[in-house]
């Protein structure tokens, strides 16, 4: 992985952008969310968590893990991911570079589910007791945190999960990609984005399934989420940005989540800054989930 001793703090510091997203809710999932045009005007109202809770509802059903089944998941966060595959019956040890969302996903899910702080680009022989032996797992999932790893992390991401896979078995890894080989930092002159979220580059979309061929997988399936994600997110972040930016909108904001009312005129121009910036950048990303077997006969490629 890249830098991560800087990783390790990421969604834990005290910038204005997360004391936003905490007093609007965000808490024990840390993805952006998946939004129906029908529902744009409720999660204006009703904060991000519906929706992304739906996101991590759309993203473990692509892994099809049944009970029984032990599954890693990795970069878990806070770990309701892996709680909810344990829910579902599964042997489930989430894995974070993270020690402080580590410590919260024991806090919360330890009685269910197994945790452990550790790079998902270099496992260690064990986590959490579970040995971390060749071929010993049956689905590997990874939600919204290959984009922080760095283009070399990223394959050797791939590689380790391949090699814990047991052949049939399945990784699901939804990630931002971008559309083309431009350089983030000429989007992101100021660094605002890169900094607040902890990565350096993104990852071309198409050039996913090349690296998923030469670690050995078959891509099963490619699926764009690049709307209801990224277009819609972007969609309610212009509304708070607009809003904020007037006092009566701000007003109305500090009515509907009163926590608000802590920011000053400094942190608001602030988080609309970094709102703006967002923006800029979402011109050429994407959300994609990459659906990725590894064969049970050892022929690899892209499924037909």
């Amino acid at each position: 992985m890249g830098d991560s001793g800087n990783l390790a703090s990421a969604y834990n510091d005290d910038s204005v952008l997360f004391r936003v997203l905490r007093h609007l809710g965000w808490d024990s999932l840390a993805d952006i969310g998946y939004f129906t045009l029908p529902t744009l005007p409720v999660a204006a109202l009703a904060g991000p968590v519906p929706f992304q809770r739906r996101l991590a509802r759309r993203s473990l059903a692509l892994l099809d893990a049944r009970p029984g089944q032990l599954v890693l998941d990795a970069g878990c966060g806070r770990g309701d991911t892996t709680a909810r595959l344990a829910a579902a019956g599964c042997r489930a040890l989430g894995v974070d570079i993270q020690p402080a969302q580590i410590d919260q996903a024991r806090r919360r899910f330890g009685d269910s589910a197994r945790f452990a702080v550790a790079d998902a680009t270099a496992l260690p022989r064990r986590a959490a007791e579970i040995p971390l032996t060749d071929g010993s797992f049956d689905q590997v999932h990874c939600l919204e945190a290959a984009f922080h790893f760095g283009h070399e992390g990223r394959r050797s991401f791939l590689s380790e999960s391949f090699r814990l896979l047991r052949p049939g078995g399945r990784l699901v890894l939804v990630d931002v990609t971008s559309r083309t080989d431009q350089p983030i930092g000429t989007l992101d002159p100021n660094g605002l984005v890169r900094a607040t979220w902890r990565f350096d580059d993104l990852e071309p979309c198409e050039r996913y399934p090349l690296m998923a061929a030469d670690a050995g997988f078959t891509t099963r399936r490619i699926l764009d989420w690049t709307t209801p994600v990224l277009h819609r997110a972007a969609q309610l972040c212009a509304l708070f940005a607009g809003t904020a930016s007037t006092r009566a909108g701000r007003q109305a904001l500090c009515l509907r989540w009163p926590g608000l009312r802590t920011l000053d005129a400094q942190d608001w121009d602030e988080v609309i800054a970094v709102v703006r910036a967002h923006r800029a950048i979402g011109r050429v990303t994407r959300y994609t989930a990459y659906v990725l077997d590894k064969p049970a006969d050892g022929v690899t490629g892209v499924a037909p």
